[in-house]
């Protein structure tokens, strides 16, 4: 009976050890997720037309589809304005592109003129993560779509 006790009080052990860690790598998005979101942001610009302001209303709202976790669309025009925002709408209209991360990293102008020379990308620099408030490293896949570029992102 003690070794049962014993065994019972590892595995409660372990358990509060290493059930909070995987939890929070579940609640963090993946590569694929952000691919996959962009992909989807870019689909809906397209089938659009040249009026997009219903779909970045809908992009801003954080209505579930264009935001999930720490994982959310944004898309700028190609002078660094901000269009919509999945996690920010005080973001929206704003242009960003003399912005820099916490290293000086000039993460907007970089992501524009990647998106001029090479149409899709991963980026990595440093934000604010919604979910935990914090600065952390963040890899943003973008891919240009007429004269936008729309992102999402990962935290490391």
């Amino acid at each position: 009976m003690k070794s049962i006790a014993t065994a019972s009080t590892l595995v409660l052990a372990l358990a509060a050890v290493f059930l909070p860690a995987l939890a929070a790598a579940e609640t963090k998005a993946t590569a694929a997720e952000a691919t996959t979101m962009v992909k989807k942001g870019v689909a809906a610009i397209k089938a659009g037309g040249k009026d997009h302001d219903k779909l970045f209303t809908e992009i801003t709202a954080k209505d579930g589809k264009w935001a999930d976790r720490d994982l959310y669309l944004v898309v700028y025009s190609m002078d660094g304005t901000v269009k919509a925002h999945g996690a920010n709408a005080k973001l929206v209209g704003n242009n960003l592109m003399d912005m820099l991360d916490i290293d000086g990293k000039p993460y907007i102008k970089e992501r524009i003129d990647l998106a001029k020379s090479k149409g899709s990308f991963w980026q990595d620099y440093k934000f604010t993560n919604p979910t935990s408030k914090k600065i952390e490293p963040k890899s943003m896949y973008c891919e240009k779509v007429d004269e936008l570029v729309a992102c999402a992102g990962i935290y490391k």
